[in-house]
């Protein structure tokens, strides 16, 4: 019997496993792949979870991480505009964090399961049991870090799984001369694409594109140049950039819909509870904030004799919705007006004209430090 297994080890996963460990809970983390990873990621962090960071010993200061305080968008026929970007953040790769702080899970006592898959998740009453590639555990509590989505979405019978999602995400890492104190976001026809640099002086290029752009052309190449260039700016990548990976992280059917905090008794985190619009540019804080409140709830739960399941999952949900729910209202409004020529170029013209408004638009995304 374990106290805590987290099921899977991305930014969320690890955060909640050093905070608990760190403890002295018994965690078991399981992730289907190993480290050092690529993810699907705009590998921006925005400051709010940089207090957090510093009082764990987590911020990754030895790799110099970009500071970036500046927004630049642009619409589909390059209009743009540079706005401040408020509390700002650091760009770093999740080939890089991930790794960062799976060392320093791995120094605070945290089992893993790598290259293990998680095929099902029971309640037994007074535990769970998952069921794994590589054989069963039980746990009193199980806490849910899967990402976007996942087969056990599937297995759990989410309702945003019933639906196909329309979006395609795309990362590639390049050398290209972009300014290291913006974070950039560029329109194109059924899209939007995010730059932003990370150490090394690598350039993390990320995008959101509708499938149907991808049906029309015979590969992601042929996609990328016919339909990116339509923006002066994404041309000037496509043909200037030193492109550093074989080939893309790609992603299907990214799900913006409403997702449950709290499924068959499992906890859910990050990406897994909720995933934010990219164009929002703070996924990676959310998730870091979001497994410090299920930490919190989880130590509260195994401490007390008290308290119930009921009361953890009821006050977890409570609290996670009240947190995030309305940023991620607010990022699926605004997404409305990217990924189009009509759209994008509302969307400049509001930071071009409508400077306090659009400022508030970006405030309204962000939460505060934590």
């Amino acid at each position: 019997m374990k106290d805590v297994v987290i099921i899977g080890g991305g930014i969320s996963g690890l955060i909640s496993s050093i905070i608990l460990s760190r403890q002295g809970i018994s965690c078991t983390l399981v992730e289907k792949k190993n480290y050092p990873l690529h993810r699907v990621c705009g590998e921006y962090v925005s400051n709010e979870a940089v207090p957090f960071l510093q009082s764990m010993d987590l911020y990754p200061s030895q790799f110099n991480p970009p500071q970036i305080s500046r927004f630049q968008l642009s619409s589909v026929s390059g209009r743009n505009k540079i706005l401040p970007l408020g509390l700002g953040g650091f760009g770093i790769s999740r080939f890089c964090l991930d790794h960062f702080l799976f060392v320093k899970a791995r120094e605070s006592g945290v089992t893993f399961l790598l290259d293990t898959t998680v095929e099902n998740v029971e309640f037994l009453g007074q535990s769970l049991r998952i069921s794994t590639s590589n054989g069963q555990i039980e746990s009193k509590i199980v806490l849910g870090a899967f990402g976007k989505r996942s087969n056990l979405d599937s297995k759990l019978e989410r309702d945003f799984m019933k639906n196909r999602s329309p979006y395609v995400g795309v990362k590639y890492h390049i050398e290209f001369n972009h300014p290291l104190d913006v974070v950039a976001l560029h329109n194109f026809p059924g899209g939007y694409c995010g730059l932003s640099s990370v150490e090394d002086g690598v350039v993390n290029m990320c995008y959101l594109v509708h499938r149907t752009k991808l049906k029309e052309y015979r590969s992601v190449p042929e996609m990328e140049d016919k339909v990116l260039t339509t923006n002066p700016f994404l041309r000037d990548v496509r043909h200037s950039a030193k492109f550093l990976m074989e080939k893309p992280e790609v992603i299907n059917e990214i799900s913006f819909e409403t997702k449950e905090p709290v499924v068959n008794h499992i906890l859910m985190m990050g990406d897994a509870a909720g995933l934010i619009t990219p164009l929002c540019g703070n996924g990676i804080a959310m998730a870091i904030h979001s497994a410090k409140i299920a930490s919190r709830h989880v130590l509260r739960f195994l401490n007390s004799s008290e308290s119930s399941r009921i009361k953890l999952e009821s006050e977890y949900a409570l609290e996670w919705t009240q947190t995030f729910g309305r940023r991620l209202q607010i990022g699926r409004q605004i997404q409305k007006l990217f990924g189009s020529a009509t759209g994008s170029n509302a969307a400049v013209n509001i930071a071009l004209f409508l400077k306090p408004v659009a400022m508030e638009m970006i405030r309204n995304t962000h939460g505060k430090a934590f």
